[in-house]
């Protein structure tokens, strides 16, 4: 005895929806799984060191062309304008600590300026901006 069965393979168009879901969440994991850490977009290219630096939030940031441009709070400040400015918000916070960027091909003696107004201003410490090196491994391995 034979049985014949009714069923046939229907051909019909692949839902696009799971292939539209495995994008995004591949999309999202890795924007959110990729390091980035947003810079001011200023022409400042730092040092680099093979000691690895550790980076915590600061407030006071300021950052120097390799022109002598001071940018404290990410616009163009005169150094008299800088001052005045750093001294009001050393008298704000209660902790202040200054993080220099200077640009490699800065003068010496103009981070230097920068360091001593800074602490004549009240700053408790004053911190230099650097890049790490490529290839340097992290620290404690």
């Amino acid at each position: 005895m034979i049985f014949r069965t009714q069923c046939q393979i229907v051909k019909g168009l692949v839902d696009p929806a799971p292939l539209v879901d495995v994008v995004f969440l591949l999309l999202l994991f890795f924007v959110l799984s990729s390091p980035f850490v947003m810079q001011s977009g200023f022409g400042v290219v730092l040092p680099s060191t093979e000691v690895p630096t550790v980076s915590t939030f600061q407030e006071l940031v300021v950052t120097v062309t390799r022109d002598q441009q001071l940018f404290f709070n990410n616009q163009l400040i005169s150094k008299e304008q800088f001052l005045k400015s750093l001294a009001a918000a050393v008298r704000q916070h209660q902790r202040s600590e200054l993080v220099i960027k200077a640009d490699r091909q800065t003068p010496h003696g103009a981070v230097i300026e920068l360091m001593s107004a800074a602490l004549k201003a009240g700053v408790s410490s004053v911190n230099l901006a650097t890049r790490p090196e490529v290839g340097v491994p992290p620290p404690g391995k």
